[in-house]
């Protein structure tokens, strides 16, 4: 019966099937456009996201054992209001340490001063905030056992003719904290950089450069920087007399040879001759200490500009007698 009644509506309206169909397409797709121009619009709503903190302070965790709802009213699009409202997905936002404020032991706050910094973060690109409802929430760092090691820069690197390091390596932080189990940590006493390397250098280095990882652990930093001075250097080539220092009073000492080869390593320009300014002794304790009489000659006082020395030969031969 309520067939026939459909039928005759329609015959009554002179609608047949083609019509029908094509009546409902055109009645969705105008829904469509409306709905879709109604969720591009802009609206002022309440948003709730879930966020986990994470950060790097010293002695604890870096993320928090908990997580927090943030709370605020922001404008925005339907879309986004929508995907908002049924998103429940935990974000995990970096804080900076000096935002978190502690409240003794594991607990750090941080107040809606200061989640303005991470707004982008917590909500999205497209969202403007209007204001927080949230005005303090509490994040649980639990403590971590952890040491503070140096930084030992890998170098690979290869000068130009006439160039050298005029200094060594050094790397800003020059230390970082190690964070884990205590039976990791007793094994560390050092963290690598992972290689600097570097050919045809003519010129001082600066960069970045990862740490090498360790097992079981983490780094209160992941990457240094580091930096090494390279300057021209000449070649001054002087015979230099090898003399004895702290012989006691009645006593012969003599050194074999007695003169040496030295290469000397200036900067470049070079402003004065170094053989003038300084001369190479082997020193009496030294000797004493010996097992057979062979020591290394020293260099009384590096003169300014020399960057490296080198003597020929390395080591020497001592005697010593008591004086007839």
């Amino acid at each position: 019966m309520l067939r026939d009644m459909y039928r005759r509506l329609l015959e009554s309206l002179h609608i047949n099937g083609r019509d029908l169909t094509v009546f409902l397409l055109s009645l969705l797709l105008a829904f469509s456009v409306w709905l879709l121009h109604n969720l591009s619009l802009n609206y002022s709503d309440l948003v709730s996201i879930p966020v986990t903190a994470q950060s790097n302070i010293e002695g604890h965790s870096a993320f928090s054992s908990n997580s927090c709802l943030v709370v605020a009213r922001c404008r925005t699009t339907g879309f986004n209001l929508i995907r908002n409202h049924y998103s429940y997905k935990v974000k995990t936002v970096f804080f900076n340490q000096a935002d978190l404020v502690s409240e003794g032991g594991e607990d750090f706050s941080i107040s809606a001063n200061s989640l303005n910094t991470y707004f982008k973060e917590i909500f999205g690109d497209d969202v403007s905030l209007e204001s927080f409802v949230t005005q303090n929430i509490l994040f649980r760092f639990p403590y971590e056992n952890h040491k503070k090691v140096p930084v030992q820069p890998v170098v690979m690197i290869g000068y130009s003719p006439q160039y050298m390091a005029s200094g060594t390596v050094t790397t800003v932080p020059d230390s970082v904290t190690v964070y884990g189990e205590p039976f990791r940590l007793e094994k560390i006493d050092r963290v690598l950089t992972r290689a600097i390397e570097h050919e045809n250098v003519k010129s001082s280095l600066h960069g970045a450069v990862k740490l090498e990882k360790a097992a079981g652990v983490r780094y209160s930093d992941d990457e240094v920087n580091y930096s090494l001075p390279v300057t021209r250097y000449v070649e001054v080539r002087s015979q230099v007399k090898v003399v004895a220092r702290g012989v006691p009073a009645g006593r012969d000492f003599s050194i074999y040879p007695s003169s040496a080869q030295v290469v000397f390593r200036c900067a470049f320009p070079m402003t004065e001759d170094p053989t003038f300014e300084t001369g190479f002794h082997v020193d009496y304790k030294e000797f004493q200490n010996s097992i057979n009489g062979r020591c290394v000659a020293r260099i009384n006082r590096v003169p300014d500009g020399v960057i490296d020395y080198q003597i020929y030969p390395e080591v020497f031969e001592c005697v010593e007698s008591l004086r007839r």
